[in-house]
């Protein structure tokens, strides 16, 4: 099978990333709200913390791939691709004018290599850049240090642009249009790679209407799936990926758990305040706790049922775990101050990779503590940028 994710905390063999590039160096104060960033990564940093955290990943067993090298394998495997690949990913850039899709196709066909090709299209590109004709109104009109196509920053966030379930993916529709073409590299390499053609399944498409992200899905066992209802998925795309898991015979998951989050920047998805990382604990942000609306979705019939549950998170999650106790650690302890600074900083968006076992921002010092306490194996990563 060519993938098979089925748990948050059994141990990780294969684990795919996407190391910052120069995506990062397009970033301008004035374009950080759109691309949704808070402020300017320092690149050469963001790469050596981003090494420093796959370091981490092999030393303990993972096989660390990137989505830039299976991006630039599929359409060397497939070259007939590249040229629909290419006119694809500018139509979705929204570079409309036939002149500049012309000059970004000559742009794009002058690299031999289709990693650093795949990388151009991850970096943006400025209009500086193209050869166009020095006669047209458009020509004389344009700043050449302005974008054509944007950089997608956003890339290194690899869980949200499609998430595994079982066998198959969710391939999402994003919720920012910034973010909508990042999922293009997946489904090229989900259709045409010669590891993954005709082996994954597709729980959702990213040309859906609603918009859901990969942060929300978290896979608590084989039979049952926690998505949040968040500020960045929507429930109706909630009930269309329940009806296309249930139907689906590649899928083993019977119940689906539908967590309402506060609709905020700061909570986002449900894997920042909400994370797995052992058989019976769970990291957590205090605010969720309650007042708690959770919801059950299960398949009878031809219908799905769906049923609010009314019971505390943690007796929820007993459950639908089958264990007899689960302990939820807070964020920040008990320390309101503590937990809304560190739940910024991703002190609840931990990274399982064996039962009991993960990886955290060292800058979350409260927090990390707490997990220590509680006995967990914690591996800190550098976290400034």
């Amino acid at each position: 099978m060519a993938i098979n994710v089925k748990s948050e905390i059994k141990p990780l063999k294969k684990v795919l990333l996407h190391r910052p590039g120069k995506e990062l160096l397009n970033l301008t104060p004035d374009t950080l709200e759109r691309l949704l960033f808070d402020d300017i990564p320092f690149l050469k940093v963001a790469q050596q913390e981003h090494d420093a955290f796959a370091q981490i990943l092999k030393e303990n067993g993972v096989e660390v791939v990137y989505l830039e090298d299976l991006a630039a394998e599929t359409i060397s495997q497939c070259p007939d691709l590249k040229k629909q690949f290419l006119e694809q990913f500018i139509t979705e850039g929204g570079v409309l004018v036939p002149e500049y899709r012309e000059a970004l196709m000559k742009l794009f066909e002058s690299y031999t290599d289709n990693k650093e090709l795949i990388m151009k299209t991850m970096e943006g590109v400025k209009y500086g850049e193209l050869k166009l004709n020095s006669d047209s109104l458009i020509s004389k009109l344009i700043d050449e240090n302005e974008l054509i196509l944007d950089p997608m920053p956003n890339l290194y966030f690899t869980r949200d642009p499609f998430a595994s379930i079982g066998h198959g993916v969710s391939l999402n529709k994003m919720y920012s249009v910034t973010r909508n073409r990042e999922t293009i590299y997946a489904d090229y390499i989900f259709k045409h790679h010669n590891d993954y053609k005709g082996k994954v399944p597709y729980f959702y498409e990213r040309d859906n209407q609603f918009h859901i992200e990969g942060g929300d899905i978290l896979n608590l066992n084989d039979k049952v799936l926690a998505i949040g209802i968040s500020q960045r998925t929507q429930a109706a795309a909630i009930d269309q990926i329940a009806k296309n898991i249930f139907d689906s015979s590649d899928s083993s998951i019977k119940t689906i758990l539908a967590f309402k989050i506060p609709e905020t920047r700061a909570f986002m998805h449900l894997d920042t305040v909400f994370t797995q990382i052992d058989h019976d604990k769970f990291t957590i942000h205090p605010n969720i706790m309650g007042p708690l609306e959770v919801y059950e979705l299960t398949k009878n019939g031809n219908k799905i049922e769906v049923k609010l549950l009314q019971d505390t998170l943690k007796s929820i999650l007993e459950k639908y775990l089958g264990v007899p106790n689960v302990t939820l650690i807070k964020c920040g302890g008990e320390d309101r101050i503590a937990a809304e600074r560190e739940q910024w900083n991703d002190g609840s968006n931990t990274l399982c990779i064996a039962p009991g076992v993960i990886v955290v921002y060292e800058r979350n010092d409260v927090t990390n503590e707490l997990l220590r306490r509680a006995g967990l194996k914690v591996l800190e990563m550098p976290s400034a940028e």
